[in-house]
């Protein structure tokens, strides 16, 4: 009994209770110190990527419209006035335009919610909102009060012009998210402010799984700690546990350099098992941020392309109707629909002369960035070559030749180009590869004209283009487009097609360009439903008025 008694209360029993004491404040203070380290990088993770997309959706505005925008919502806030300027700025194409762009934009960095707006007084007034519940999400006009925690950043924000660097985080219905503020400065003001909220989804489930395993080290050094003697203990499992310690710390500190003692570790028990597992984890850790750093620098180089292609394409496409005001002989208008974030899908109008017009309508084959780029060359050289004079042979002879030297990716570009005498409707087009225009005359219905077509531009040197001459009284409507149009493509594989196209221009033929496209547009919405936009959507109207020096006018 007195040997038991003793080894209850000995040396070892007190080695053991005490070892154990210590193992476990060291194992709290690990855990506490641990997660409260990984909360504070995270928070430092999630708000860097939220301002790097609130700062790209800041650089995709016009800062012009933008100002416009919000000043139209102010006001409608403060005086309840402009409320068909806001209907109207809601139905617009840019402002559908913005919508889709930061609604794929939110979907393709992974965050909550992408909204723009401006304060005034304790209410935001909204510009723009991409919240995926369209029961939470707000347009133009509307507005909201400005949350508690998110009121003395947005102010500090909107005063100073600077983005708050502080942490705004809180719980939605999407779970725990960080909140940045991004202002939006012009002219020496601030005129509208960016907020990204970004999701902190896996930050709670990484901090219980650490938790977790900590814990689970902890029950198998007890039980070890109340099984083994104190010498034991001294010997086979403070000192490998120290040393496993120091290289922890030393992995950290020394900006993951692995060292070679965790491998000297020979115990063959669980110190070694964790020793081995601890330096697996460190080689897992560099070769898992050598392969993110690779990943993150691919995905911005990938962003960086999408949005110089994006801008390019949208400069260069002529986009302010009406186009030539001070012309009343004709009335066009066009528009390009990408089904990627860049397209290869052109069109162009441009005076050649006083009373010559040209007109382009074009489709690059493939998609995305390389379609993009071989589209700017491709218009540029169209234009450029116009401007010089010659017929639409010539013109497209010339882009062929150019087009295809340096070819290595074998681009082509199918084209419909024309140029029309304004005093008199005569046009002449050539068309390499496009497809069939409708022509209207006046009082009649739209038709396909169909004509023998030239190859595509940049399949192959030295093409003879092929001309086609026309002629267009007052009154009379032409309608071209690409073949995103005839083939927009049903869920059950059904496309479009040139008849239902004619039959859609027919509605109203005698309508303006702008309704004839949205007429056809609108049929196109319906007819594909929720299927997928495969394929750019391009189509340029022209209606010819007459000229004073025309002899039929």
């Amino acid at each position: 009994m007195k040997n038991k008694k003793f080894y209850m209360t000995g040396l070892a029993a007190r080695l053991i209770l005490g070892l154990a004491l210590f193992v476990a404040l060291v194992t709290i203070g690990s855990i506490y110190v641990g997660v409260n380290t990984y909360r504070a990088s995270t928070h430092r993770h999630y708000n860097d990527v939220a301002y790097q997309v609130a700062r790209s959706v800041e650089l995709l505005f016009d800062k012009e419209e933008l100002k416009e925008w919000s000043n139209v919502a102010i006001e409608y806030n403060t005086t309840g006035n402009g409320g068909d300027r806001i209907a109207q700025i809601r139905e617009s194409e840019e402002y559908l335009k913005y919508l889709d762009t930061f609604t794929n934009l939110r979907r393709g960095m992974d965050v909550d919610d992408i909204f723009i707006g401006a304060v005034d007084g304790d209410e935001i007034c909204y510009i723009l909102d991409t919240d995926p519940m369209e029961d939470r999400r707000f347009s133009l006009g509307d507005r909201s009060g400005i949350e508690d925690y998110f009121s003395d950043g947005l102010r500090t924000a909107w005063q100073t012009g600077i983005p708050y660097n502080g942490y705004m985080i809180h719980e939605t219905d999407y779970g725990y998210t960080i909140t940045a503020v991004y202002p939006i400065v012009y002219e020496g003001g601030t005129i509208a402010f960016v907020a990204v909220e970004s999701p902190m989804r896996t930050l709670q489930s990484d901090v219980n799984s650490y938790i977790f395993t900590v814990l689970i080290i902890v029950g198998i050094i007890s039980v070890i700690l109340f099984v083994l003697t104190a010498l034991i203990l001294v010997n086979l499992l403070i000192r490998p546990i120290k040393t496993i310690s120091h290289e922890a710390a030393y992995f950290v500190d020394n900006k993951n350099e692995i060292s070679e003692n965790l491998k000297k570790i020979k115990n063959h028990d669980e110190i070694q098992v964790l020793a081995e597992s601890v330096l697996k984890m460190e080689i897992g850790i560099n070769e898992y941020i050598s392969n993110l750093t690779k990943v993150t620098a691919e995905k911005e180089r990938i962003g960086a392309e999408l949005n110089v292609a994006a801008k390019i394409q949208a400069d260069m496409l002529p986009g302010i109707f009406p186009a030539f005001p001070e012309r009343k002989e004709f009335d066009l208008y066009a528009s390009m629909n990408p089904a990627k974030e860049v397209g290869g899908d052109f069109y162009d109008f441009f005076m050649i002369d006083d009373d010559h017009i040209g007109l382009v309508i074009a489709d690059v084959s493939g998609k995305g960035v390389p379609a993009a780029l071989f589209m700017v060359i491709a218009k540029t050289l169209i234009k450029n070559r116009a401007l010089l004079g010659g017929s639409p042979s010539e013109v497209l002879s010339y882009a062929n030749d150019q087009l295809g030297e340096g070819n290595e990716a074998e681009l082509f570009v199918t084209v419909w180009f024309a140029i029309i005498e304004i005093s008199t409707g005569k046009g002449i087009a050539a068309n390499a590869g496009h497809e069939h225009p409708a022509l209207r005359k006046k009082d009649g219905t739209f038709e396909l004209i169909k004509y023998r077509h030239s190859p595509a531009v940049a399949t192959m040197p030295g093409i003879n283009f092929k001309e086609h001459e026309f002629k267009l009284d007052p009154g009379d409507s032409l309608y071209v487009y690409t073949d995103g149009v005839t083939e927009a493509t049903r869920s059950d594989n059904v496309l479009f097609g040139t008849d239902r196209m004619i039959a859609s221009l027919n509605k109203d033929p005698d309508a303006d360009p702008r309704t004839m496209l949205d007429t056809v547009r609108n049929d196109i919405d319906e007819f594909v439903g929720d299927a997928p936009q495969f394929d750019d959507i391009t189509m340029l109207g022209f209606k010819y008025m007459g000229s004073e020096k025309s002899p039929l006018t």
